[in-house]
């Protein structure tokens, strides 16, 4: 017997897009729309900027949910529901840390726009970060920013990204928590900050318990919205302590697992 899902959450890069960040537009389509029959809900949850998401679902976004920069910015539809707002010394406090380290590449994220400060980054950096955040500016301070500050989203060497998370977690303990999706990148969000508290915001507007969620992912910032949600699936090409977190393990991004997934939980016949 299949179980009644009201809320499907997906993170997107390694997990809901192929490398190439595409994915099957007209196959997904047609899995939401018995979705939304179904009444259930589908969370875009991902580390990225919402501008990016929004972007990757053009057309239709306005149909969705989404849970971004790792939890700091929770929209129902077009409702903005939640943002968080990092205090002004705190964000000082981390700017000051990330400075004595100049092979880290920062990138201050706002409300309104992401950030990266001249002088610290090269122009190869913002055009390739521009992929990722389509709302990106210079800036000749980051201290001087006036924005809601979501996040910070340093990109360090791949070979340190354990290093750096673990300087980031001893030196930053109680303002700020890393957060790692590999391949060095981490995110620096608030405490308790993550996709799951995102996902704990939408669950209560819509009466929704854990039993109700599935949720897909395949990095360690998806750990947490994994253990939230009953139903959750670690992507086969995720690392051994995602699969741990997950209860089962879904076909590759590549080979598109969460749409073969939720064909067998939304065709109305198949079970799990």
């Amino acid at each position: 017997m299949k179980p009644e899902i009201k809320m499907v959450a997906v993170d997107v890069d390694g997990t809901f897009v192929h490398s190439d960040y595409t994915y099957d537009v007209q196959r997904f389509k047609r899995i939401l729309a018995r979705m939304n029959e179904a009444g259930c809900h589908f969370v875009v949850a991902s580390g990225n900027q919402y501008y990016q998401l929004r972007d990757l679902f053009s057309g239709y976004y306005d149909e969705l949910f989404f849970v971004a920069e790792n939890g700091a910015f929770v929209k129902d539809r077009q409702e903005l529901v939640f943002t968080t707002n990092m205090p002004k010394e705190t964000v000082d406090y981390t700017i000051d840390v990330c400075r004595e380290y100049p092979e880290v590449l920062n990138v201050l994220c706002g409300v309104s726009s992401a950030y990266c400060e001249r002088g610290t980054v090269s122009q190869d950096f913002f055009d390739l970060t521009s992929i990722y955040y389509h709302r990106l500016q210079w800036v000749d301070d980051f201290k001087e920013v006036n924005d809601l500050i979501l996040k910070f989203s340093p990109t360090v060497p791949e070979e340190k990204t354990y290093k750096y998370y673990d300087m980031f977690r001893e030196r930053l303990k109680g303002r700020l928590e890393p957060t790692t999706s590999g391949h060095g990148s981490i995110d620096l969000i608030m405490p308790g900050c993550h996709k799951a508290s995102g996902l704990k915001r939408l669950a209560a507007r819509w009466g929704i318990t854990p039993e109700q969620c599935a949720a897909f992912g395949d990095g360690e910032n998806d750990i947490e919205m994994l253990r939230y949600c009953a139903h959750s699936y670690a992507m086969r090409n995720a690392p051994q302590n995602v699969k741990d977190a997950a209860k089962y393990v879904c076909p590759s991004n590549e080979e598109d697992g969460v749409l073969i997934t939720l064909e067998k939980l939304f065709d109305g016949t198949a079970s799990i």
